[in-house]
């Protein structure tokens, strides 16, 4: 089979822009940490104010803007349901730094942490006391 001579279009890697405007949360909105990618533009979110939603990636950024595990982004909190938001923006590592300098994400909020802690209690509950003596 003879070789092709063309190759093709190249396809272009996108980048995020490095210059672009912060953007803070107003009403209905919420910033939150991505905990697990469920497939089909859904993920577990674990949002400031200590609730776990289920969040929709919008339409205008699902090919686009990819969203990984521990990101943060910027949600839109639903009226009718409150366990399910919209994914607005993702932000980058430095805007999430400018975020905590500005007081906007606390220090202390960390996703893994929370995980850790909920599951010592599970496990805690589930435990029996158990007595080597007694065998």
């Amino acid at each position: 089979m003879p070789k092709r001579k063309s190759k093709g279009q190249k396809r272009k890697i996108r980048k995020e822009p490095t210059n672009r405007e912060l953007v803070y949360k107003d009403d209905g909105q919420e910033y939150a940490k991505v905990l697990k990618m469920l497939g089909n533009g859904r993920c577990e979110l674990q949002c400031i104010d200590g609730i776990v939603r289920l969040g929709n990636i919008r339409g205008a950024m699902r090919h686009k803007i990819w969203i990984k595990l521990s990101d943060f982004v910027l949600v839109g909190l639903r009226e009718y349901q409150d366990e399910k938001c919209d994914i607005i923006a993702k932000y980058s590592t430095d805007e999430v730094r400018a975020l905590r300098s500005y007081g906007e994400i606390p220090t202390s909020f960390s996703v893994l942490d929370n995980c850790l802690l909920e599951e010592e209690r599970e496990q805690e509950d589930e435990t029996v006391p158990f007595d080597f003596d007694d065998i």
